[in-house]
C-alpha cells in the first residue's frame, strides 16, 4: 500500500500544534516561530499525520522536526512524510540533506541517510540553530547525497 502524503506549508496558526508535537516527543521547539517558513504539516486525505521541516541553504538542506502522530507510528507514515520532504528539497535544488537525531538513526538509515561526523557537515548547516544550540553534541549527524537517478 502506497501512502500519499500531501504537504501544507505551516503558518503561524500552526505553531501551537507543532510545538505540542515536538515537545511531547522530546524534540527541539524553541526556534519554531522563526523557522515556521520551513515547516510543513503532513496530511493523508484530510487527516494530519505529522509534521516536518526542510531548512534550505543554497544547495544544502536540513531535515528537521519530523514527528508522526502517535497512533499512526509504525505504519509507514514516517517514511512517506520523510520522502515527501526529500522530494520537496530535490525540487528546490538541494544536493545534500543533513540532519541530527538522538533516537532515529536506524529509521533514517533505511531511507538512505548515512552517518557522518558532525564537523563534516557544510559550514552553513553547522551554523543553524539546530547544530549550534538546540541539539546536543551527542546527536548523530547524518547526510543524504541527492542523485538524479535516485527515486525516493
Amino acid at each position: 500500500m502506497t501512502i500519499e502524503v500531501k504537504l501544507k506549508e505551516a503558518t503561524k496558526e500552526d505553531i501551537p500544534l507543532i510545538v505540542r508535537l515536538l515537545r511531547s516527543n522530546g524534540l527541539p521547539y524553541e526556534d519554531i516561530p522563526s523557522k515556521i517558513c520551513y515547516l510543513f504539516i503532513g496530511y493523508v486525505g484530510s487527516r494530519i499525520i505529522g509534521i516536518g521541516g526542510m531548512e534550505i541553504y543554497g544547495n544544502y538542506g536540513l531535515l528537521r522536526s519530523l514527528v508522526i502522530e502517535e497512533s499512526l507510528r509504525g505504519k509507514g507514515y514516517g517514511f512517506a512524510l520523510c520522502n515527501k520532504l526529500i522530494e520537496h528539497g530535490r525540487l528546490k535544488g538541494i544536493n545534500e540533506i543533513h540532519l541530527l537525531t538522538t533516537t532515529a538513526d536506524d529509521f533514517f538509515k533505511k531511507i538512505g541517510f548515512e552517518r557522518i561526523e558532525r564537523n563534516m557537515a557544510p559550514a552553513v548547516i553547522q551554523n543553524t540553530t539546530e547544530f549550534k544550540s538546540l541539539c546536543p553534541s551527542s546527536a548523530v549527524c547524518m547526510r543524504m547525497k541527492m542523485h538524479d537517478n535516485c527515486l525516493m
